[in-house]
């Protein structure tokens, strides 16, 4: 099939699938006589993949090592498990961090309902933050 048909299947633009392939995630397709990609039935199980992968916030670094490892015969398995262990601190760490804004600005609200907004000068901008 044809990049734009390819991209219709995969609910994307033909630019992205381009970009895939520069970024090595797709394999460069075969090409027809004049000159057009021609992609087959496997692109979408693996556009499918990546975009599963995406989803659980893995970059696109870390699918194509993972397409590599399949791509070489192996079982990319264990190496999906360690990425998504990481993914789970990395997802940890930015909840620690949203539950400390969210407490620093329920402060600057308790703050700001406490001080009048007349006091607030063109100098001072806001005295709220």
């Amino acid at each position: 099939m044809r990049i734009g048909e390819l991209a219709e299947k995969a609910r994307t633009r033909p630019s992205t699938l381009r970009y895939y392939e520069e970024r090595g995630l797709l394999q460069p397709p075969e090409r027809t006589p004049a000159g057009y990609r021609s992609y087959g039935d496997e692109t979408v199980q693996r556009l499918e993949f990546i975009d599963r992968a995406r989803a659980a916030g893995l970059t696109l670094a870390q699918t194509a090592e993972i397409l590599d490892v399949r791509d070489t015969g192996g079982s990319p398995c264990a190496h999906v498990l360690d990425l998504l262990d990481r993914r789970l601190v990395e997802i940890d760490e930015q909840l620690e961090q949203l539950r400390a804004l969210r407490g620093s600005i329920v402060e600057l609200r308790a703050h700001a309902t406490a001080t009048a907004s007349e006091a607030c000068t063109p100098e001072s901008i806001c005295r709220y933050l």
